[in-house]
């Protein structure tokens, strides 16, 4: 497995933008599909964006598609969550996870993914 640590969260208003990243340790970073996914108080868990590990193939959900991108750089071991023009509904706690590669599909439940991170909080205020 891998180790993930997410940083970048905090606290910003309605159209702004964060960056969020993720540091992996262990020598099969790169092997690994990476996504994001978040959770909002008292809501399920959900699929934001995930990577090839390659970074050849990103896919989004509609929720955040043409807002927030997804890249990774596999020479530091980190994967990284752009988030622009931001909603005060993007407010969730942002969790990267990691997934040994298995098939062309890039899965978005988040059983699909075996390493999770702790998380970090995003607040979006209006």
């Amino acid at each position: 497995q891998v180790q993930l640590v997410e940083s970048g969260g905090g606290f910003v208003q309605a159209g702004g933008s964060l960056r969020l990243s993720c540091a992996g340790s262990g020598r099969t970073f790169s092997d690994n599909t990476m996504g994001w996914f978040r959770q909002a108080p008292g809501k399920e868990r959900e699929f934001v964006a995930a990577i090839t590990r390659t970074g050849g193939t990103r896919i989004y959900a509609d929720t955040v598609k043409g807002r927030f991108t997804i890249s990774r750089d596999n020479a530091k071991n980190m994967v990284y969550l752009q988030m622009n023009s931001l909603k005060p509904e993007d407010t969730a706690v942002y969790s990267c996870a990691a997934r040994a590669p298995r098939g062309i599909v890039i899965p978005t439940t988040a059983a699909s993914y075996e390493s999770w991170g702790q998380g970090t909080q995003v607040t979006v205020s209006s």
